[in-house]
């Protein structure tokens, strides 16, 4: 009598989903949490890679008391017809065709083009549109909150004093002063966390809307005397500006940023460069010992000297590009992550032991790359 493989003992129905160990330098976050894989267990029959999310604090006893099965990623990439994973792994191309890969990577040109070759599906995560009915499957947002926080703390490492007033006997310390610069999800939460830990907070955006947001927690809103024209897109993100629209705001926030001591900058534009804000200019005004974290690192930094993921020191102004802050807290991370992928195969959905990639949805088209440039973005 012949051997049954795993793979033929499956349960009739199910979708066989293959979950992902990173691979990426740094990345210690997972895409899938052991809480997550139980309930998706009625759908989906789940193969986690061995190891898959030991990095973020969560063993193989872990998940297959969830009810996954630990497997090595040769039996992913021969029989999983949805794969999950953090960053599309380098490999992505052996799937098999017809197969459905959700990860990051949506706006990389160069493997969308193969994953169409191979007749593979990708959903890229950062193509999700903003509309209300997404906020539940937005990755970009969760991973933001964690990354503005750690931000924070990130400068705080590298400032010579402390965030919050302190009164002695041997003296009075007064409060550093903390600018965010963009008033996303991470500047925001990078605001409120600056302020729970006792610094002056001030934020900036050239969105007229966030004012309001910046206020809410507890930050002053720092409005430089300069004009722009209309600089948020119907989707709710800052529009590219020019580069004399660029240059005048530089040189009207530099007398804001000289008085600082910690700068977090995190403009981007989805699909584009990063914005210029700091240049060799206003670097030049800044205190001694300031500090800059530019979340824009990943894609050409906010400021003129930013290089990812390294320490540069300009005259004694420190600038950090740090492009791995969500995996320094993995865990946590991986369980925002996680939630978000979840609520996205629930609203896909399965039938006859498929996936359902509804074209007519707008976002499954948006994760699908279908819509038109301008309606999709990051936070």
């Amino acid at each position: 009598m012949p051997v049954q493989t795993t793979d033929e003992l499956a349960p009739r129905g199910r979708v066989a989903l293959g979950l992902l160990r990173e691979t990426q330098p740094g990345e210690r976050r997972v895409a899938l949490v052991p809480s997550d894989v139980k309930r998706l267990s009625a759908s989906f029959d789940i193969l986690a890679e061995e190891g898959a999310g030991a990095r973020a604090g969560f063993s193989d006893g872990d998940y297959e008391a969830a009810g996954s099965r630990t497997v090595p990623v040769e039996r992913i990439r021969g029989s999983a017809r949805v794969v999950v994973g953090i960053r599309a792994p380098f490999w992505a191309t052996e799937l098999a065709a017809g197969a459905t890969l959700l990860s990051l990577g949506g706006r990389d040109a160069s493997l969308t083009k193969l994953l169409t070759s191979a007749a593979i599906s990708h959903l890229g995560l950062e193509r999700l549109p903003r509309v209300t009915r997404a906020q539940g499957m937005d990755v970009l947002s969760s991973q933001a909150s964690i990354i503005g926080y750690a931000a924070v703390l990130e400068g705080a490492q590298h400032l010579p004093m402390i965030l919050p007033m302190l009164t002695t006997a041997a003296g009075v310390i007064r409060p550093a002063n903390v600018m965010v610069l963009g008033a996303g999800v991470a500047g925001l939460q990078a605001l409120a966390t600056a302020r729970r830990l006792g610094a002056v907070t001030h934020g900036f955006d050239v969105r007229t809307a966030a004012r309001e947001q910046v206020e809410s927690v507890g930050a002053t809103f720092v409005a430089p005397d300069v004009v722009l024209a209309s600089t948020e897109t119907t989707g709710g993100y800052a529009r590219e500006q020019s580069k004399d629209e660029q240059k005048s705001l530089r040189r009207a926030l530099s007398d804001h940023l000289r008085k600082m001591n910690l700068i977090i900058t995190t403009a981007q534009i989805p699909g584009q460069p990063a914005p210029l804000l700091i240049d060799d200019e206003t670097l030049a005004l800044l205190s001694p010992g300031t500090v800059i974290v530019d979340l824009a690192a990943e894609s050409g930094g906010n400021t003129s000297r930013t290089l990812a993921d390294q320490e540069v020191l300009v005259g004694d102004v420190t600038i950090l590009g740090p492009t791995q802050l969500a995996s320094r807290n993995a865990g946590d991370a991986s369980r925002l992550f996680s939630g978000n992928i979840r609520q996205l195969l629930e609203h896909v959905g399965v039938k006859d032991g498929a996936l359902q990639l509804n074209q007519s949805d707008p976002i499954v088209s948006a994760l699908l790359g279908l819509l038109a440039d301008g309606e999709t973005g990051s936070p």
